[in-house]
């Protein structure tokens, strides 16, 4: 699949998570074969630009090609601003969220509440693709609540605007993350637009990618929470579109990608944040590994990276020689 310029080295995409998808996670994923990974959305408010976090989740050093930053706001002037202090901060592909559910972000009217308001839809579309030089794509749910799916008509906008790739995530907004995805509304976004639209929700195998593919005629798939403690998930997905069954890594593996994972949390966001930080993937990876909660809750415990880490190495040896 090409967006744009950029022709994917597979057809699995790494979804945008907030407090998920910072530069560490994201290497992590393209090393495995994700043909793609979104950093986390960016705030397009002028205020938050030159905040830590801000310049954390734009921070791109030793990442593979293309990279791609996802944008979130509800002014037209503001998003087109943040989308080319993005280009100019190296982003090569410019994603806009209109698919997060969560509260807090649709009280402010963005994420997924701008489906309610398709000309403001349509004004930010056409002001970020307009604002620079790179292809922009744009990240979906099928509409505000299962009465007012108008994801087709929401594609169709953006396919007028220039918007060069469409994520459609299987749910509305009304339905946050509860139960199951629908594919049926993604099939017909499919066929009314002639841009490579993308299938996501509740993607967790390579059968079911397939399934996704074939249901929708999508032309690639999107993982985001089955990604989270497994990220070599994307390469099985990949073969497995290919016809090859790719056996999940052994114990030595993991066990290695686990503690450089936490190592590079350490180095990025500095030992006390990334101490926290570090928690929920540690948390992510024991729990797919079967080990039970009480052997690993007290390194949810510790404060200090040194402790973290040892305390990670020891219980991952000692699982290996049970």
């Amino acid at each position: 699949m090409r967006i744009g310029p950029y022709h994917l080295s597979s057809p699995v995409i790494l979804a945008p998570m907030a407090g998920v998808t910072d530069l560490p996670f994201r290497r992590l994923c393209r090393r495995y074969g994700a043909g793609l990974a979104v950093s986390e959305m960016i705030s397009s408010r002028p205020q938050l630009q030159r905040h830590r976090r801000t310049r954390q989740r734009a921070n791109h050093r030793g990442e593979p090609e293309p990279r791609a930053v996802q944008i979130l706001g509800v002014d037209p002037g503001e998003m087109a601003a943040c989308a080319r202090l993005a280009e100019v901060q190296g982003a090569q592909i410019i994603d806009i969220n209109m698919g997060c559910p969560a509260k807090k972000v649709c009280r402010v009217a963005a994420g997924s509440a701008l489906l309610r308001d398709e000309p403001r839809v349509a004004a930010i579309l056409t002001a970020v693709v307009q604002a620079v030089t790179v292809p922009v794509t744009l990240k979906i749910r099928t509409g505000w609540d299962p009465a007012h799916r108008n994801a087709v008509t929401i594609a169709r906008l953006a396919e007028d605007a220039g918007i060069c790739m469409l994520a459609v995530h299987g749910r509305t907004r009304a339905c946050g993350f509860h139960g199951e995805a629908e594919y049926d509304t993604i099939a017909e976004v499919k066929q009314a637009v002639s841009i490579p639209v993308v299938a996501n929700g509740d993607i967790d195998s390579p059968e079911k990618a397939r399934r996704v593919l074939d249901h929708t005629g999508a032309d690639a798939v999107m993982i985001g929470r089955a990604a989270q403690g497994q990220p070599w998930l994307l390469g099985q997905v990949a073969a497995g579109l290919e016809g090859r069954r790719l056996p999940a890594p052994g114990w030595t593996e993991k066990a290695r990608v686990i503690l450089a994972h936490v190592q590079a949390l350490h180095a990025f966001y500095g030992p006390q944040a990334g101490v926290r930080i570090a928690r929920k993937h540690i948390r992510w990876y024991l729990e797919r590994l079967g080990l039970p909660v009480a052997a690993w809750r007290p390194l949810l415990q510790q404060e200090a990276a040194a402790a973290q880490l040892d305390g990670l190495a020891r219980l991952l040896e000692a699982r290996q020689a049970a």
